[in-house]
């Protein structure tokens, strides 16, 4: 997802899919180590995902903050 997209998601939701990344960056971790992986680019597009969503969910705390 873009950040324009994860921007019009909840709060909850966007905790909901950063659980869900994170999880599946784990589960990609484990059959990368054991060399099943078919995409590699995965463990990458995962990680970028939830620094997005981390950044998106830090930057609401802070406006929030300053209101």
């Amino acid at each position: 997802m873009k950040a324009k997209e994860l921007r019009e998601l909840t709060d909850e939701q966007l905790l909901s899919k950063q659980a869900e990344l994170e999880l599946s960056l784990f589960d990609d971790r484990f059959t990368a180590k054991t060399g099943h992986l078919e995409n590699p680019s995965a463990l990458r597009k995962a990680r970028k995902e939830i620094a997005r969503i981390k950044t998106i969910i830090t930057e609401r705390a802070k406006a929030e903050k300053a209101s």
